[in-house]
Formats: structure tokens, sequence, C-alpha cells
């Protein structure tokens, strides 16, 4: 596809909200699953210990927390179903990595939920740099930063304990200490922006290297998104992006059992059909007893269960050469990265690989405020006015035990 093509394709794609220009920008706290364990260590200076006992002024220290029933323990005291941690200097250790925010542990039947409450900007200064290299365009970390914002929001859920976990299967969030000065200027620059559709924050799924070609949401998950959709994606060229790897039939034979299917011995694997990106859409797994079709989201499953980084794959034998890393759907980082180097911003590159939906402010969200306000989770003006009620977290408790 031409350049020329491609550049108005995008900016075809996304739509400048109006609400951009008339609505202030906002920030919400966002609640951060840190860890589930038994005990935890926190450092941090000066603090406000808040607790359904009430609130203590106390000085730095290194504490203990642990769990017993539905107690939390700080250095061996019962302290109540919840504790809450806000240092003065906005800061905290948690297991040796600091973090912006308070730290609240929740006690469920002998375990402890530890969670980090930060403001959303200041979350995204620590996953932001967790996604993509400082040394990518401003232009990508720019969209990166949109996509990671609009991620957040979409799993905002007050009727929970917290919102989002701190690792892969949401987005990965390294603390404080990540922090770059390039990834926190894209931050900034984008404060409060988020690709929407249908007035909701987007299924925003990106990865590392469509291999040339994104896929739909359909090819992957199932589900036909209408933004999420197969377009080619020529300047996604990663280092790793071409691959190879030798399959074995005890492995494939793991993996069929542990989908639950039976062939007898594994004798050979064909790829029947493909999708419109070129990934795996039909793929046959013949064996001594029968041979089986897997189709899909099926398939796909199967293949990266193998250890596969795509599904856009070749077969010959048992040698597969593949292309790209990552399931394909929506931005492609180094897809991204290339746009950008031919002079795209970040505007372009979100319209490109989401069609048709918008850029905007948060607050164009449909019942965004009044889902916060009445969960008491809209922030004012500090992140300690924004610490919820003693009667709102026994509530959430008593509903997930």
């Amino acid at each position: 596809m031409h350049h020329l093509s491609l550049r108005l394709l995008a900016l075809l794609g996304l739509t400048l909200g109006l609400a951009l220009a008339q609505a202030p920008v906002q920030d919400l706290v966002l609640r951060v699953l840190l860890a589930e364990a038994s005990e935890a260590s926190l450092s941090l200076g000066a603090h406000l210990r808040l607790s359904s006992y009430g609130e203590q002024n106390l000085p730095a220290a290194t504490l203990k927390l642990g769990a017993s029933g539905n107690d939390v323990l700080v250095g061996g005291q019962a302290s109540g179903p919840w504790v809450e941690f806000q240092a003065t200097d906005g800061l905290f250790v948690f297991e040796g990595r600091p973090y912006r925010g308070s730290l609240q542990a929740i006690a469920q039947n002998g375990t402890l939920l530890l969670i980090n409450r930060v403001w959303l900007e200041d979350y995204l200064m620590g996953v932001v740099p967790g996604e993509v290299p400082r040394s990518f365009p401003p232009e990508v970390l720019r969209a990166q930063a949109i996509l990671a914002r609009t991620f957040a929001l979409y799993r905002l859920n007050p009727k929970a304990l917290y919102d989002i976990c701190d690792d892969e299967r949401c987005q990965v969030y390294l603390g404080y200490r990540a922090e770059t000065p390039e990834h926190s200027a894209a931050v900034q620059a984008t404060r409060g922006l988020i690709v929407s559709y249908g007035q909701q924050p987007i299924t925003a799924v990106y990865h590392a290297d469509s291999g040339g070609y994104t896929a739909a949401s359909a090819e992957v998950w199932g589900g036909s998104v209408p933004y999420l959709i197969a377009r080619p994606d020529p300047y996604s060229q990663s280092p790793k992006g071409v691959w190879g790897l030798t399959l074995s039939p005890q492995a494939v034979a793991r993996q069929l059992v542990a989908q639950g299917m039976l062939v007898g011995d594994v004798q050979g694997l064909e790829i029947v059909q493909y999708t419109e990106s070129g990934r795996v859409a039909r793929l046959r797994v013949r064996g001594n007893l029968k041979s089986t079709d897997l189709v899909g989201p099926q398939a796909t499953r199967f293949l990266r269960g193998l250890g596969l980084p795509s599904t856009r794959i070749t077969l010959s034998g048992w040698d597969v050469t593949g292309f790209g890393v990552g399931h394909g759907v929506g931005m492609s980082q180094w897809g991204a990265r290339g746009f950008a180097l031919q002079g795209w911003d970040f505007k372009q590159i979100l319209g490109y690989y989401y069609p048709g939906t918008f850029l905007s402010s948060f607050e164009v969200v449909q019942g965004l405020r009044e889902k916060l306000l009445a969960s008491g989770y809209m922030p004012a003006q500090g992140l300690q006015s924004v610490v919820p009620s003693g009667a709102l977290i026994s509530s959430l408790l008593a509903s997930v035990r």
C-alpha cells in the first residue's frame, strides 16, 4: 500500500473529540494489585496510617505486614481488615521496589491483597517504560501512553477491591525506579487523552511486532470488534521479527491433552487455512488413531501454548518459520516506530491501528463521573482526599467473601 494512502487512512481513522477542547483535564485514582501474599515488607518515611481504627501520624519505618484471618497484622499487631499507608514524600518501598502513591493492605482469609493507590498519570510513568524503549521516537511513546491510559480506564471497577494487576496479564507496572525523562514527557504531553468508541474507552490491546500484517480480533479471540481489524503493517520489522523453531510430536501431544484432545501418537501437523492477516485459521493434527482440526481461537491457543511467539507462520514438517511477536491485534509497537520514522505523529499512528475511533478526554466516557462519585473515588485536591470510607471498604469486602 502506498505511503500517502496509509497516512490518509490514519487521518480518517481517528477523530479528535470535541469534548477535548471543552472539558478540563482530570485525573483519578487507580488501584493496582501489586501482590497477594501471606506477608510482605514495606519501608517508607514519615507517614499517615489509616485503618478502621482511625488515623495516626507516624515516623519513618520498615514494617512487616501479615494476615490473620481477616485482620491485617502490622508488626504482629492486629490492625483491622484494612490499613493504608501514605508517606509524606509520596513514595513507599514495597518488597524492594519504590512506588508513588499509597499502599493499602486488605486481609482476606489469611491472605493480604497489597494494593497501590496511585494517580493514573503517575501510574503511567511506571508503565510506559515497561512497554517501549526510551530510544523509540517520541510519537511512539506518546501513542503508547495514550493506549496505556485507555487500557487502565477500561479496567476501572469501583465495585471491586482493585482495578488492575501489575504484570503482563494487565500491563507491566514497574513503579518509580523505571521512570525516565522520555517516558514521563510522553505521559505529560498526552495528559488525560484516551482512545474512545461509543463514549467508552476502547479495548486498547497492542503488541510488539505484527510480522507485517495486524490481526483482526476475531482471528485471535473469536469476537469481532469494529476497530480491531486486519491491516497491512509494512514497517513492523523488529530484530526478532523473523524466527524459527522445531516442534516435537511429544510437545504437540502434551498441548493437545492440555486442551482436552487425544489423537494417539502424533504423526504430523498441517496448516489447512490461513486468516486474512496470514495467521493460522485451521490447523490439522494427524495421529495414529485419528486426525483433528483446530479452528480459529482454538488453533491460536494451541500454537501459543507450544511457545510460538506468533501464529503468522509456515510449516515444513516439524520446522516452523514465524513472523512477528505477540497476538498481532491493535497497535504494533515496532510498526508504530516505523511510521514515526516516516514522519507520522501519534494521532496518525493511533488512527491507523484503531480506525473509526476518537481521541478524546476521558471526560467523554459515559457514566464515568457518576460511577466514581457513587463509589467514593472521585478525586478532589490530593490523594488523601480520596481514601474510601471504612463503610465502603467493608461493603466491598462483604461482596467478595
